[in-house]
């Protein structure tokens, strides 16, 4: 593929739905995604929108809390049954867990799932040890203890952590496939809360490694933030309530498609140094018209 040239996952022609421009897809352990956007499967209004909002987005990741009382819904529906689970490599998550404890038996219940599925996410899971019911940040110590232990038991594990540099590199220390600092704590929507403790934690996870997969996990509120968290350099965006709590899910779902696309794509190409003062797009040289002398002495 030519520099510049525009891939679409699904073999479409180019366009702003296109899920990689001049870009290898996303290693995550053993796993290829063509898509850089991983979406969440809770808090829809139903599954059956949940199954037309994923498909929008583009994804071919998608995370599933596995806890039993997540899986079926008010009226006894499995969210399963709604996943396609051999388009979709399926991401168990520990969501609504606060001890490590808790975490590790439901990251194992998740890969016995996962293996009677026969889908290929039973060998990794997205870690969450929450420290409390109002903020639901990480609780550091026991996303450390429980992030050793399932890398011991063999898991591919992806960190779901707070934006803490030095708590991101002693993850990736122990073992973990991914971190994936919070952009703004799960839920708010508030964006990017601190690109440069984002930038950090690319600093000390890619230093001597820069494939190593850094993901922007929560907070995500719309497109542009997508946009944003893509244009500091981190590898992928994992959301859902961005999603499935906008006015129009399925518009946003589609919107969030193509963010992930833009914003790597910028990150790719590289934006231009921002500056004090103006720079004319085109020269003053040979122009027939009068100008102040400042501006020649500032274009010179």
């Amino acid at each position: 593929m030519a520099q510049g040239d525009v891939q679409t996952s699904g073999g479409n022609p180019a366009g702003a739905d296109s899920a990689c421009v001049a870009d290898a897809p996303l290693q995550l352990g053993a796993h290829r995604l063509k898509s850089r956007l991983i979406v969440g499967t809770g808090k829809y209004a139903n599954y059956a929108l949940m199954a037309q909002c994923l498909e929008a987005s583009g994804t071919d990741c998608i995370t599933v809390a596995v806890r039993r009382e997540r899986l079926y819904d008010a009226a006894g529906q499995n969210i399963l049954d709604f996943i396609d689970t051999k388009r979709y490599i399926l991401l168990p998550n520990t969501a609504g867990c606060f001890t490590a404890e808790d975490a590790v038996r439901v990251a194992r219940l998740g890969r016995e799932i996962l293996e009677g599925l026969d889908n290929p996410g039973a060998d990794w899971v997205k870690l969450e040890v929450l420290g409390d019911t109002k903020t639901l940040l990480p609780d550091p110590v026991a996303t450390l203890q429980a992030t050793e232990q399932l890398v011991a038991e063999g898991f591919k594990v992806l960190c779901y952590t707070s934006d803490d540099p030095i708590v991101a590199k002693r993850l990736k220390d122990a073992g973990a496939t991914s971190v994936m600092p919070a952009g703004s704590p799960i839920g708010s929507g508030q964006g990017i809360l601190n690109p440069n403790n984002i930038r950090l934690c690319l600093e000390y996870l890619k230093d001597g490694d820069p494939d190593y997969p850094v993901i922007v996990d929560a907070g995500v509120g719309t497109a542009s933030d997508v946009t944003a968290a893509m244009e500091l350099g981190v590898d992928g965006v994992l959301l859902n309530t961005g999603i499935a709590h906008a006015r129009d899910p399925l518009l946003m779902a589609k919107a969030m498609r193509h963010a992930i696309v833009a914003g790597r794509a910028a990150y790719l190409a590289g934006r231009i140094p921002k500056k004090l003062y103006a720079t004319a797009s085109s020269p003053i040289e040979g122009s027939i018209a009068w100008h102040p002398p400042e501006l020649e002495k500032h274009q010179a």
